[in-house]
């Protein structure tokens, strides 16, 4: 199901391998932000929120950050107090 763009102002086309385009599309649509892929294969995103903002850029550092540096994020995580 693709959703459509509501407002062209309010997107963004992201620049995104076309290896993982389909990925982060998907990511995207699990986190409901409106995006679909246009016809140069470009994924267009709508961000209307902050949350939008840092959504995207959490699915984009999942796919580009060394397995390493995500490791010692979530262990930073783990240690933190609540």
């Amino acid at each position: 199901m693709e959703q459509s763009i509501t407002n062209p102002t309010d997107s963004q086309v992201v620049a995104v391998a076309r290896s993982d385009r389909w990925q982060v599309y998907r990511r995207l649509q699990g986190l409901e932000i409106p995006c679909c892929c246009n016809s140069n294969g470009g994924l267009e995103v709508e961000i209307n929120s902050p949350l939008a903002a840092i959504q995207l850029w959490c699915v984009f550092k999942q796919l580009t950050a060394p397995r390493s540096e995500l490791a010692a994020q979530l262990n930073r995580c783990w240690q933190l107090k609540s």
